[in-house]
């Protein structure tokens, strides 16, 4: 099996299991095996997933602020987490090539395999969001076409990133192309590099 029909597999087994309850409460139960890739891209698209529904109920206008402020602050927490096991899986597929000595001729590719992972796991939540759109019994028949019509291209798009994470691992393994990782360093969660929490220190 190519390693984005896993991905895919596992993002659809996930986005499945979330809908059972569909609780952003839910507490995840991984089926797979720890320490093991699948059990990494089933943990990474089921965080991606309950931000996905964190995000829409934040956007409610209707929303008090307390209980927006407390959202924002889940979100916040849950990119932190979704940056955290995109670099888990980087750390997975650098250990798997480390013993790949790269021809001269290689290149770095313009984002690593996890990053391109994240992509195609997010696609896996507008698939099965789009879907639910094409199917809605109280829909007028416009939004019915314009979703059919969305859902096609993203069904055309999860098919060529696909493509393309399977050629770039490919790519690596080869020799051809190769992996450097940099941490995402994200600013705004660190109380020592974001401003407004640091001064708040000093006061």
């Amino acid at each position: 099996m190519m390693i984005s029909e896993l991905c895919n597999t596992i993002f659809d087994r996930s986005i499945n299991d979330y809908h059972v309850e569909d609780s952003v409460e839910m507490q995840v139960k991984n089926p797979y095996t720890a320490a093991t890739l699948e059990h990494l891209l089933y943990t990474k698209n089921w965080i991606d997933t309950v931000q996905w529904h964190l995000e829409d109920i934040v956007r409610n206008p209707d929303i008090d602020p307390v209980d927006g402020l407390s959202l924002k602050r889940k979100i916040d927490a849950s990119n932190q987490l979704r940056t955290d096991m995109v670099e888990y899986i980087d750390s997975y597929f650098l250990i798997q090539y480390k013993d790949i000595q790269p021809k001269k001729t290689a290149t770095i590719n313009t984002e690593s395999p996890a990053w391109a992972i994240d992509r195609l796991s997010i696609l896996g939540l507008k698939i099965y969001h789009m879907n639910v759109e094409v199917h809605r019994r109280d829909a007028s028949a416009e939004h019915i076409i314009a979703c059919t019509d969305k859902l096609a291209i993203l069904m055309e798009q999860r098919k060529d990133l696909s493509a393309a994470i399977d050629a770039l691992l490919a790519d690596i393994a080869g020799g051809d192309k190769y992996m450097k990782v940099y941490k995402q360093m994200k600013m705004y969660n660190d109380p020592g590099l974001n401003p407004v929490l640091y001064q708040q220190q000093t006061k």
